[in-house]
C-alpha cells in the first residue's frame, strides 16, 4: 500500500484502486444515486399505490396497471405512437444518413464545413420556439402553408391542419421537414470519417457507382451508428410530450394523444400521480424491451474500419 502511494507521488497519478480514487468519485456517485436512481425506485413503488401527489399513498396492488391497460384511450395513444414511430424511424435516420453521405463526398473540404454548419445551426434554436413557428405555419387563416395553397388557386384545399381530426396527427408527424436532424447528421458523418479511406479508393477503382457504394459499403459500416440513433429515436418518441402538448394539447378530441402525454395529464392535471407513474413504468419497460431487441438483432460490421 505504501509502495503504491509513494509510486503515485513520483508519477503524479492516482492508482486505480486507491481509496483516494474512490473518494474523488463518491460525490458524483452520490448525486447520481440521489437524483437519477432514487426517483426511479420511488416511481416503481408508488405506481402500486393510490396517490395524488400530496396525501399519503395507499397500497392498491396492480389496480393502476389494470386501469391503464383496460383504457381504450391508452391503446389509441399506442396506435398513434406506432404510426408516428414507424414514420420517424424511417425519415429521421434515412434523411440524415443520405445527407451525411452527400456532404462527406464533396470534393471541397471547405464546402463540407459550410454545409455541416448550415445543417447544425438549428440545434441552437429551442424546441418550443420551433414548435411555435410550425404552429404559425399551420394556422388555418394566417399560416404560410394555407396562404401558399390559396395563392396557387386551390382555395378549396386549405384545411385546418391542427383542428381536423383526420389531419392533426399527420401534421404533427411532418413537423421538422425536411427531417435533416442535426445530431443524427453529425453522428453519421463522424462514422463515415472513421471508415478507412482505402475502402472508398478501392470502390472507385472497381467502378462502383455512388448508389452501390452507399448500400454495399457505407450503410453496412454505419449500422453501429444506426443502432444507437434508433435507440435514441425510440426513447424520444416514447417520451414525446412537448410536440402534442404545445401544438394540439392532444386534440382535437384524442386525435393526437400519446402515452407520455396521457401520463402528463393523469399526473399533473387530474391529480392521479400514481396512475401517471404506472404509465411511466409501462413506457420504461417498452424502452428496455426495444433496446434489448435492437442490441440483439442489429449487428454492426467492423470490417474496413480504421
Amino acid at each position: 500500500m505504501m509502495e503504491r502511494m509513494l509510486q503515485s507521488r513520483k508519477t503524479g497519478k492516482i492508482p486505480r484502486h486507491s481509496p483516494v480514487a474512490y473518494g474523488l468519485i463518491a460525490p458524483s456517485f452520490t448525486l447520481m444515486l440521489t437524483f437519477s436512481y432514487f426517483p426511479v425506485i420511488v416511481a416503481i413503488v408508488y405506481s402500486f399505490t393510490t396517490w395524488d401527489g400530496f396525501n399519503p399513498p395507499q397500497y392498491s396492488g396492480l389496480a393502476n396497471y389494470q386501469q391503464v391497460l383496460s383504457d381504450p384511450i391508452f391503446w389509441l395513444s399506442m396506435w398513434h405512437l406506432l404510426l408516428w414511430g414507424l414514420f420517424k424511424l424511417f425519415v429521421d435516420l434515412a434523411v440524415p444518413l443520405v445527407t451525411a453521405s452527400l456532404i462527406f463526398h464533396l470534393r471541397s473540404s471547405r464546402a463540407q464545413y459550410v454545409y455541416r454548419v448550415l445543417f447544425v445551426i438549428p440545434m441552437v434554436v429551442p424546441g418550443v420556439v420551433l414548435l411555435m413557428i410550425w404552429s404559425f405555419l399551420y394556422d388555418p387563416n394566417l399560416g404560410v402553408i394555407n396562404s401558399l395553397i390559396h395563392h396557387l388557386g386551390f382555395t378549396s384545399l386549405t384545411p385546418d391542419w391542427l383542428g381536423d381530426p383526420n389531419l392533426a396527427l399527420i401534421a404533427l408527424m411532418l413537423v421538422g421537414l425536411p427531417f435533416v436532424i442535426p445530431f443524427n447528421l453529425l453522428i453519421f458523418y463522424a462514422g463515415l470519417q472513421h471508415v478507412s479511406e482505402s475502402v472508398f479508393e478501392a470502390a472507385t477503382l472497381d467502378g462502383c457507382s455512388a448508389l452501390s457504394r452507399f448500400f454495399k459499403i457505407e450503410f453496412p459500416l454505419l449500422l453501429g451508428q444506426t443502432k444507437l440513433l434508433m435507440i435514441l429515436t425510440v426513447i424520444g418518441l416514447l417520451q414525446n410530450v412537448m410536440g402534442p402538448l404545445v401544438l394540439t394539447n392532444g386534440g382535437p378530441g384524442y386525435a393526437t394523444y400519446m402515452p407520455a402525454l396521457m401520463m402528463y395529464f393523469d399526473a399533473f392535471q387530474n391529480n392521479q400521480m400514481s396512475l401517471g407513474l404506472a404509465i411511466a413504468m409501462i413506457i420504461f419497460v417498452m424502452v428496455l424491451v426495444l433496446t434489448w431487441a435492437q442490441n440483439k438483432f442489429i449487428r454492426p460490421s467492423e470490417e474496413f474500419v480504421n
